[in-house]
């Protein structure tokens, strides 16, 4: 049984783990039953730990949809950000021109 599982855009090829198989191929080459269980529960926690590592198709759909929410997100923000500041530049271009129309009333009345 092979599955595929998706990592970091790359498709890799994770092959179905038998034990028996591993145990009865050490007892063969002269590993004692216990020595070959040992090894193959080591073996075979190191390779869940790398399963759990792996990122799969599913999880890239779910990445990409939060990063879609995100960034609408940060357009709603940065368009009200924008706003803000269009109507502080002309609150002070307002600002600016009546300044300037008391100080001309000022010299030239």
């Amino acid at each position: 049984m092979v599955r595929f599982i998706l990592s970091w855009g790359a498709a890799m090829a994770i092959a179905a783990f038998d034990t028996l198989e591993f145990v009865e191929s050490l007892e063969s080459s002269g590993f004692t039953k216990e020595q070959s269980k040992g090894m193959v529960t080591a073996f075979k926690g190191a390779q869940d730990a790398q399963l759990k590592e792996l990122v799969t198709g599913g999880d890239m759909v779910t990445l990409r949809g939060d990063l879609r929410e995100l960034e609408s997100r940060l357009d709603r923000r940065i368009d009200a950000v924008i706003g803000e500041l269009t109507l502080i530049k002309w609150m002070l271009g307002l600002l600016l021109g009546g300044v300037t129309a008391i100080i001309l009333k000022t010299f030239f009345t």
